[in-house]
């Protein structure tokens, strides 16, 4: 009995072990399980801190760009009126930045004096722009100014665009370029930039486009306004055409509301896509998702492409005016060519893959918006007159006669002057053709990659 006692001891024994391992598993298992979650959010909730860090360095990158491009502008503007339009524009872009650095760490990021630039760089501007519109003219050393100012945006710019591309491509978290940027130099606004007293409490806001982005969907197309309008199946037939393919490939079908309203088809795999308007049945869009090959065409071969696509399609009078290229494919964007003047609001952009001439995209809703007969004013001032009005620190290269959209959404005809400047910078400068106003200036961008302007 009592060996037998001693064995059910031992038995009830194992059974006890045997639980207490089993729930000690578990126990572990929960505990690991808790720990992995936990480490997840964790790590989620690093990623998202730098995420964050990132996108402001991102945007914070963005406006130093726009803001060195406009303190150039402001060096070959020769009226107050349009160097006050630019000081509006710093004003807003140094308002986003300031936003933007706002979110990062400034006191780790070494970014002290660049808060003190975007504080000062609309001021600045603003007075130099009064000076103008008082009849005075800007000294040597204020051209100076807005020159090392504009150097220093880009050079700032540049560095965290950088840091941007480092930490997007996980060379280093943000935490660690924190630690290592505080070991350098901040950067410092160029000598000789003053503080200008006062400022400004009520914030001036201006809702600016520029003079070439045109808000397409928010206006009324003129080429459907007054269109009759058209089947599915002749949409369809359109769209196959655009795309050259058969219409059965395009088997997904959806609406298209808002002002240009339209059928839009695609493939099943979503790889083409094509929208027709309802109205008129014209071809709004369409673009191709595949990745363009090596390169097997040059420039020249590629803009006959878009042009002969243009043809086409039945879209004609129309100039080149900028280019693009990028990853193999080349953007071209066309104006309506009317008796020899430029209309820039309609506008076509054409997309080219380089590896074998194919059009991959096709962009006609700034044409179909704003495409029109126009009818022009006889009495203008002479090109001579208004060449004028041209900064003298401009040498007038040529000029041609265009309409811009103004600032409130009308049109305006102008003499366009391409201009170059001591630098080399070419620069294009409008003056209003009636008037003799200067309306804008922009800046031309030219290297091995394609011409726009800034």
């Amino acid at each position: 009995m009592t060996e037998l006692k001693r064995t059910d001891d031992m038995t009830l024994t194992k059974r006890g072990l045997m639980r207490l391992c089993t729930l000690s598993l578990a126990a572990v298992t929960a505990l690991s399980v808790k720990s992995y979650k936990l480490m997840k959010k964790a790590d989620a909730a690093e990623r998202s801190v730098n995420n964050n860090y990132t996108a402001a360095v991102e945007e914070l990158a963005h406006s130093c760009d726009s803001l060195s491009n406009v303190l150039e502008k402001q060096l070959y503007a020769g009226s107050g009126q349009v160097q006050q339009t630019l000081a509006v524009d710093l004003y807003r872009e140094a308002a986003t930045a300031k936003a933007a650095l706002a979110r990062l760490p400034v006191a780790k990021l070494g970014l002290e004096n660049t808060n003190k630039f975007l504080s000062q760089v609309g001021n600045y501007s603003l007075a130099l722009s009064k000076k103008l519109e008082n009849g005075e003219e800007l000294t040597n050393e204020e051209y100076s100014n807005i020159a090392r100012l504009s150097e220093f945006s880009q050079t700032l710019s540049d560095r965290l665009w950088e840091l941007e591309g480092e930490v997007a491509g996980g060379e280093l978290t943000f935490q660690q370029s924190e630690s290592m940027m505080t070991d350098k130099e901040p950067p410092h606004v160029t000598e000789g930039f003053t503080d200008f007293e006062g400022g400004f409490d009520d914030y001036p806001k201006l809702i600016y486009d520029g003079p070439f982005s045109d808000n397409i969907m928010e206006q009324t197309p003129k080429m459907t306004e007054n269109a009759d309008e058209v089947s599915r199946d002749f949409a369809l037939q359109r769209a196959s055409m655009a795309l050259d393919i058969n219409p059965s490939d395009l088997s997904e079908v959806s609406e298209v509301g808002g002002k240009m309203a339209g059928w839009r088809f695609s493939d099943k795999e979503g790889g083409v896509f094509c929208e027709v308007t309802k109205q008129g049945g014209y071809i709004s869009y369409f673009l191709n998702m595949r990745d363009a090959g090596k390169p097997m065409i040059g420039k020249t071969a590629a803009l006959d492409y878009a042009k002969e696509y243009l043809d086409y399609l039945g879209i004609l009078s129309m100039d080149v005016t900028y280019y693009e290229i990028q990853n193999g494919v080349m953007t071209v964007n066309f104006c309506y060519d009317d008796l020899g003047r430029r209309i820039y609001p309609d506008l076509v952009k054409v997309t080219v893959a380089m590896d074998n001439g194919d059009i991959l995209g096709y962009d006609a809703r700034g044409f179909l918006v704003n495409h029109h007969n126009r009818r022009y004013e006889k009495k203008l001032c002479s090109v001579l007159r208004a060449k004028e009005e041209v900064s003298p620190r401009l040498t007038v290269l040529s000029d041609r006669m265009a309409v811009i959209p103004t600032d409130g959404g009308n049109e305006v005809l102008c003499y366009e002057y391409t201009c170059r400047a001591g630098s080399g910078r070419k620069v294009l400068v409008y003056i209003n053709a009636y008037n003799a106003k200067e309306e804008q200036v922009l800046l031309l961008e030219e290297n091995e990659n394609g011409t726009l302007t800034v």
